[in-house]
């Protein structure tokens, strides 16, 4: 008689880490978990772009659970804390929470006079990775604990400013917008040139000049991009937009490092179709992606907006870039163009590249409540419903046989095809009031192999305690949380429930490793 080689028993000895604790009520005030710390922060910090103002928690009340989590744990337990802020900064593409993350750790660390774990150091410079952001964190730190920079702080910035600055990152990111510019960093950090970089010493005198001599700053005469960039600056108001814009334009100005931001400013004129067409070669696949309403305004070529078209849906550029997939929505709702809509779709679909294609029967459910509704960020329209409705779509589409389900106080069925455009399914999508998922779980559940929700977990009171419970023991849950609230909607971390985090596909990841029997850890851990 088998014993132990059976569905179920495979299935209870796998394990992931997001891990409930005690009880606690939902923002709806229905029965839910609280998490441990390190799974509240995690869940948290995916899906926190700092000061975001959400349905259930202010701006203030969501940093400050994110500057304590973090504090907490910076002293109990370094190596994992700063484990993730590396992962949030690299992988997870969060650079606002990595920064802030990274300061209050070191913070919470001298306070307490912890020595053990991760240098304070090494964790500074492991979330600096562009080179505006040594001024960024500066900017938190002074605002929060004034001028005064601890050594670790400073040394970490340091490390950081001889990788990152070059003199493209000079002339994209040293604006005089910026309360610290690149030569502001320098003073404050004391950042000498690497010795083995003799080009450096020269560059960071330059960034002090511009700072603080900007008359008669002189870009060195070793590097060509930075000659050729003052060469531009100094034509003749008259004669700029000829040279840019007829034969070798683009070339003129690659070389000199002017990026589109720029250009306009520079022209002192409108950007016409030959200006974007003659900066379009130098720009990045994001700022591609976020001007393509631009390019269709002055009428951008065929031949030119078929390069971009190329360019935005090349699945290397895709993965290269680690872009949200809901960047691809906003795209897609601004462009106005036809043009773009296939490669904007094969380019959202390249960004799923993780969500995985589950065999069998699954049921996989899409809130679609009022709170899902709060934007993703202070800057954007986009929001988690739509988020939401995208991974689901992606999800049904790609399973061996999936029931699509949105649901609120209500739910329904939504239809698709295999092969339907995931753009295109999500305008199928409504917004469907409170948030019954307990309802939702009982009208669809029709002993399916396994159930997927993506929601926010704050669902309303039911009389069957967790939403879930009802899910027969050896069916595997998968909980994707886009909203980071501090109680769930029932149990993660083994016996078959299982809670995920964030705006990527990454968390997917850990769907097959599960259902293989295989524990799922931290995606900053070994394998």
């Amino acid at each position: 008689m088998a014993r132990f080689n059976t569905r179920s028993a495979r299935r209870a000895a796998a394990t992931s880490p997001v891990r409930s604790t005690g009880r606690a009520a939902t923002h709806q005030g229905g029965i839910g978990l609280r998490r441990d710390a390190r799974s509240e922060l995690f869940l948290l910090a995916v899906a926190n772009f700092v000061s975001q103002q959400t349905f259930y928690e202010s701006g203030d009340v969501r940093d400050n659970r994110f500057t304590a989590l973090v504090r907490t744990l910076a002293v109990e337990d370094p190596e994992w804390t700063a484990g993730l802020l590396g992962w949030l900064r690299g992988d997870a593409g969060m650079r606002t929470a990595s920064l802030v993350g990274a300061a209050e750790y070191v913070s919470a660390r001298l306070a307490a006079a912890a020595t053990d774990g991760p240098a304070n150091r090494q964790v500074i410079a492991s979330v600096l990775r562009r080179a505006d952001e040594p001024g960024e964190l500066l900017g938190y730190w002074t605002s929060r604990y004034g001028r005064a920079l601890p050594k670790p702080v400073k040394r970490g910035v340091a490390d950081a400013v001889r990788r990152l600055y070059r003199g493209a990152s000079l002339l994209k990111y040293d604006s005089s917008g910026k309360d610290y510019r690149f030569g502001d960093v320098l003073n404050l950090v004391h950042a000498s040139p690497d010795p083995g970089k003799p080009w450096q010493g020269e560059l960071f005198q330059y960034a002090l000049d511009r700072r603080h001599h900007p008359d008669t700053a002189t870009p060195p005469a070793s590097n060509r991009m930075l000659t050729a960039h003052r060469a531009l600056m100094d034509l003749p108001v008259a004669e700029r937009r000829a040279v840019v814009t007829g034969p070798g334009g683009a070339e003129r100005l690659a070389e000199a490092g002017v990026t589109w931001e720029a250009l306009a400013g520079w022209l002192q004129g409108p950007m016409d179709a030959a200006a974007w067409e003659a900066v379009i070669p130098s720009m990045g696949a994001m700022a591609l992606v976020r001007n393509l309403r631009n390019f269709d305004e002055p009428g951008v070529s065929d031949e030119v907006a078929a390069q971009v078209a190329a360019r935005i849906s090349d699945p290397e550029v895709v993965a290269a870039s680690k872009q949200f997939p809901f960047r691809y929505l906003a795209a897609y709702q601004h462009a106005p163009s036809l043009r773009w809509s296939y490669p904007l779709e094969k380019a959202l679909g390249h960004s799923l590249a993780n969500v995985p294609a589950l065999p069998g029967r699954t049921l996989i459910l899409v809130d679609r409540s009022g709170s899902m509704w709060s934007p993703l960020s202070a800057r954007s329209q986009l929001n988690c419903a739509d988020a939401a409705a995208i991974f689901g779509s992606a999800l049904a589409m790609r399973a061996a046989d999936a029931d699509l389900v949105e649901f609120g106080t209500s739910s329904r069925a939504v239809k698709y095809r295999r092969g339907d455009s995931v753009l295109k399914v999500l305008g199928r999508f409504g917004e469907l009031g409170g948030t019954n998922t307990a309802e939702a779980v009982r009208r669809y559940y029709r002993g399916h192999d396994r159930l997927l929700i993506v929601t926010d977990e704050q669902t309303a009171y039911s009389h069957h305690g967790s939403p879930i419970a009802q899910i027969p023991a050896d069916i595997p849950v998968y909980t994707w949380n886009l909203a980071g609230y501090r109680a769930g909607h029932g149990p993660s971390g083994e016996g078959n429930r299982h809670t995920f985090g964030g705006l990527t596909d990454a968390a997917f990841r850990m769907v097959p490793l599960l259902e293989a029997g295989q524990s799922a850890d931290w995606p900053w851990a070994p394998r």
